[in-house]
């Protein structure tokens, strides 16, 4: 009996060491492959491959054998009709490139948008056409500026450039938007909010009544102006209001040159309206949603989703999740009182 005990403790203990060494070694290869694994990458899919699954999958579960063995006899033939007919053809097929950039106060996107722009702009043409799906209620003045300019790039190479807007383009959003040689936006898409604001609390009167003294040194006059916890004056207001004031005219102007068909003084309150309502004013072109667009252009054109990844550990992904919360919850409540400065 002993015996037995004694075989069975070291099988035990042999099996045990076995399984130990094979998850140490699957530890191994999972970190090495992480490693290996690119921290930053291009990502492009081809979207007319992925309807026609899509359609290929419908068709195989709703057609009876027969019929989807004719539909398929019948789209090879015309896919062989199509190839000969583009051999023939002078200019080549045109190619949409899309691009996804969803916005956040600060504007976070656009460090992958620079690169897909860089990247797309080294194959298309003026045949060509990107569509950029916008999400973007908005945010710093600095961070959409330079995301705006992003976009700028593309029209300077002669490229035609569609904003799509299925559900917000607002305020740093719109200044995106304007760039566009054509708008689309969903039925109730926001749009517009062409307008600055700056709004803080202040709590000088709660520290001095705690006694809390609050010391800002400073040199020149308006290296800052109103403050969290200082006492402001009605000059800082001032001068405050007037650097708004010249922000907002620097964002109309912006937003007029780029589409001269608006009324930029009926447009310019800081106003929304949503997608039908944003037609009449001529702050878009056309009521559609980017699926319908792409799934209508996909007939003639060749589609491709660009996507620049940069990943990211677990820290950061944690921390970014954390930060865009706080974000979204920063916009939401500017929203409702409608009052730093932001677009």
């Amino acid at each position: 009996m002993i015996d037995v005990l004694i075989n069975y403790g070291l099988f035990v203990a042999k099996a045990a060491t076995i399984v130990a060494a094979i998850g140490v070694g699957a530890a191994l290869m999972f970190a090495l492959s992480r490693r290996a694994r690119p921290s930053e990458q291009l990502e492009v899919k081809n979207l007319n491959q992925k309807y026609e699954a899509m359609a290929q999958l419908l068709k195989r579960t709703i057609l009876s054998k027969k019929g989807y063995k004719k539909d398929a006899k019948a789209a090879k033939a015309r896919k062989k009709s199509e190839h000969k007919q583009e051999k023939k053809a002078a200019t080549a097929k045109k190619r949409i490139f899309v691009i996804h950039f969803r916005g956040d106060i600060k504007a976070t996107a656009v460090s992958s948008l620079r690169e897909e722009v860089t990247a797309v702009l080294t194959m298309a043409t003026s045949a060509d056409e990107v569509l950029v799906c916008l999400e973007n209620a908005g945010g710093l003045v600095h961070e959409h500026g330079l995301a705006a300019s992003q976009l700028l790039r593309i029209k300077g190479h002669k490229v035609p450039l569609i904003v799509a807007v299925d559900k917000v383009a607002a305020s740093g959003g719109y200044l995106m938007a304007c760039v566009a040689d054509r708008i689309i936006a969903a039925p109730f898409a926001v749009v517009g909010s062409i307008g600055v604001l700056a709004q803080l609390p202040n709590f000088h009167r709660l520290l001095d009544r705690h006694g809390i003294d609050f010391e800002q040194i400073k040199a020149g006059e308006f290296k800052r102006t109103v403050t969290v916890f200082g006492k402001n004056t009605d000059k800082e207001r001032a001068k405050l209001k007037e650097e708004i004031e010249d922000t907002h005219s620097l964002f109309k102007n912006f937003v007029a040159t780029n589409r001269p068909v608006l009324d930029i003084g009926g447009v310019s309150t800081g106003e929304h309206w949503y997608g039908t309502r944003a037609l009449e004013l001529k702050l878009i072109d056309e009521v559609m949603t980017s699926d319908d667009y792409l799934l209508a252009q996909s007939k003639t054109a060749d589609l491709y989703e660009v996507r620049y990844t940069a990943r990211k550990s677990v820290g950061e992904r944690l921390a970014s999740a954390v930060e865009s919360a706080l974000d979204n919850t920063l916009v939401a409540w500017s929203r409702r009182t409608e009052h730093g400065r932001a677009m």
